[in-house]
């Protein structure tokens, strides 16, 4: 003890007084980041006001509540995939989803493009998972908290669907209102890190259901790695198999690249691309956006230039997202539109056969099930394919519907061709005129005025050629 105090001043005796002036100097504050790409990029400094959406969401409404919705309650598709449209989920701004492992910066990246970092309204960062929660940022006249069940409740958001996940989830759910330019036109989400190391039932909810129903909402979704958490583990695994079909909706994201040198972030370049590549089907590579996504200065003798550009691109595809929100909108009604009317063939042909089959002498249950369990054998599928202009790429999983007729038993449903009333017509002509006709129509107004919500022509073109302004991302 005594020999370690002796050390302890003979150390001491050495740092001579400018020595410690310039440990000192070490710990001052990094300087910060120029701004003004961000504010370029995303125009949040124009003063224009923000673009009515009214009356085209009104229209898009109607048209899901008059045609859509009919035959989507009637055969039930909500048990099949579990996804129900709301009003407030139609008339919902763009939502940005983040995901990725723990502390590898996605409410930092939050702080930064929203420039909350220094201020009340900035999200809990640090080290160690620091995000339990997900958490809805939105826009609001002045900072203001929200708690999930009342999230939950209110009909008008488009969050009343998740009081299904129960009251578990409800408490890690909460919603924040930001008085920022750029939450009146996008919201942000962020999410519990994932940890390999965790099991998913100790969350206390259904975590990858929690996510999925984000993941189908989501217009833009940011994959956030790190160059210290690269590995692919099974909560990882299986949050890419649901982001399958969302491919180009997904943004994968290398954060932190100016901690390494370049020969460094060369090699974790490709360990990201050695990590994903068995998780993405696809036949060209994914986007990697390299750089760091902080408000200090990047760090020196490192690939500024770089990082900038890849940082701007990455703000070019969410301005894009803010700019295409009703095409968007309206292609992803139209979509959701498509899967309701091959559902309902199907059920019809599978209603059809066991109608066919059935004789006086029949027993219901052996003859329903015998088609259930072989579909093919009583051609169902090949039907739908050889009669509609159906693809039978956009057919649904056959296993699914052995869970589907186990609730509903097919008793309880009509064929298409009773479900027509004289002042109302037929439930899948209206569809059908939905899909090709007025949701077509709607979209390509949009190219035939600035203002969407000075739109007064019900028919497509309003006396001219419109111009579809819709991109797929």
């Amino acid at each position: 003890m005594r020999t370690l105090v002796l050390l302890c001043c003979f150390v001491a005796s050495l740092l001579l007084p400018g020595q410690t002036e310039e440990v000192e100097d070490v710990s001052e504050e990094a300087p910060m980041r120029d701004r003004s790409h961000i504010e370029k990029t995303l125009m949040l400094n124009e003063d224009k006001p923000v673009d009515d959406y009214s009356v085209v969401l009104q229209r898009l409404r109607k048209i899901y509540h008059s045609s859509i919705k009919p035959l989507e309650q009637s055969y039930k598709y909500n048990e099949l995939r579990q996804h129900e449209i709301t009003d407030g989920e139609i008339t919902s701004k763009p939502m940005v989803l983040f995901l990725g492992p723990w502390s590898v910066g996605k409410s930092t990246m939050i702080n930064y493009l929203l420039g909350l970092e220094n201020t009340r309204y900035q999200l809990y960062t640090g080290a160690e998972p620091t995000t339990s929660e997900f958490t809805v940022l939105m826009h609001g006249p002045k900072l203001k908290t929200i708690e999930g069940i009342v999230m939950a409740a209110d009909s008008a958001r488009s969050f009343s669907p998740l009081e299904k996940f129960g009251q578990n989830f409800l408490e890690k759910l909460i919603g924040i209102e930001v008085p920022h330019k750029l939450l009146e036109r996008v919201t942000f989400v962020d999410t519990p890190g994932i940890i390999e190391n965790r099991k998913q039932q100790e969350r206390g909810y259904p975590f990858n259901d929690v996510c999925q129903w984000f993941i189908d909402r989501a217009d833009l979704i940011f994959v956030v790695f790190d160059p210290t958490k690269l590995d692919v583990g099974l909560e990882l695994e299986m949050l890419f198999r649901q982001l399958k079909g969302r491919e180009s909706q997904i943004r994968i994201i290398l954060n932190k690249a100016d901690n390494l040198a370049t020969q460094m972030l060369m090699r974790v370049y490709g360990a990201l691309f050695w990590s994903l590549a068995p998780l993405i089907n696809v036949t060209e590579p994914p986007r990697v956006y390299v750089s760091s996504f902080w408000p200090q200065d990047y760090k020196p003798d490192t690939h500024r230039d770089l990082f900038l550009k890849e940082e701007i691109s990455l703000l070019e595809d969410l301005n894009q997202v803010i700019e295409n929100r009703l095409e968007n909108k309206i292609a992803f009604i139209r979509q959701h539109a498509i899967r309701v009317r091959i559902h309902a063939l199907l059920v019809d042909r599978y209603l059809q056969t066991y109608k066919d089959k059935m004789t006086f002498f029949s027993d219901g249950e052996l003859v329903f099930k015998d088609i259930v369990e072989d579909p093919d054998k009583f051609y169902i599928f090949k039907t739908i394919l050889a009669k509609t202009n159906v693809s039978k790429f956009d057919l649904p999983n056959r296993e699914a519907y052995k869970d589907f007729f186990g609730i509903n038993p097919i008793s309880s449903f009509k064929l298409l061709s009773q479900q027509c009333s004289y002042m109302g017509g037929c439930f899948l002509e209206k569809i059908e005129r939905a899909i090709t006709q007025e949701l077509p129509g709607l979209l390509g107004s949009l190219g035939l005025g600035k203002n969407p919500g000075a739109l007064n022509c019900d028919k497509t073109g309003c006396g001219e050629t419109p111009k579809n302004r819709y991109k797929k991302h």
